[in-house]
């Protein structure tokens, strides 16, 4: 699969940005103390189960999957990741930004077109690259 280094790096600016939405929407949520921990504890929820759950030999990430899931899975879990952080940032108002995410992951899964083939081929426990 054809790795671009800038579809790599929007890739990467995605994901800081969606964690960074999911920090700021946690701080929002309340006005105690809890805000420090909730700024904090949700985007590492996000990044855990994002870099937990993955396809065995995926050449984007690692290859390596601590928690092996078929492709489907993987790629579900990625839209909603970064449609969580779109929809949050529209709930606090941000629509602008919430717009420009929508469109820059639309853009990222259609550059990288061949990997989500690639992700829609792999079965759960399946180990082929």
């Amino acid at each position: 699969m054809h790795k671009h280094p800038v579809n790599l790096a929007l890739r990467f600016f995605l994901e800081i940005a969606a964690l960074v939405a999911l920090g700021k929407w946690g701080w929002q949520l309340t006005n105690t103390w809890h805000k420090y921990l909730l700024a904090l504890a949700v985007p590492l929820l996000a990044a855990l189960i994002w870099g937990v759950f993955a396809v065995p030999n995926d050449p984007s990430r690692s290859g390596k999957a601590p928690v092996p899931v078929s492709g489907a899975v993987r790629l579900l879990i990625e839209l909603l990741f970064f449609a969580l952080a779109g929809a949050v940032l529209f709930q606090m108002e941000y629509i602008l930004a919430a717009a420009i995410l929508a469109i820059a992951t639309l853009v990222h899964y259609l550059l990288s077109y061949q990997r989500v083939r690639w992700l829609l081929r792999q079965k759960a426990g399946q180990n082929r690259s």
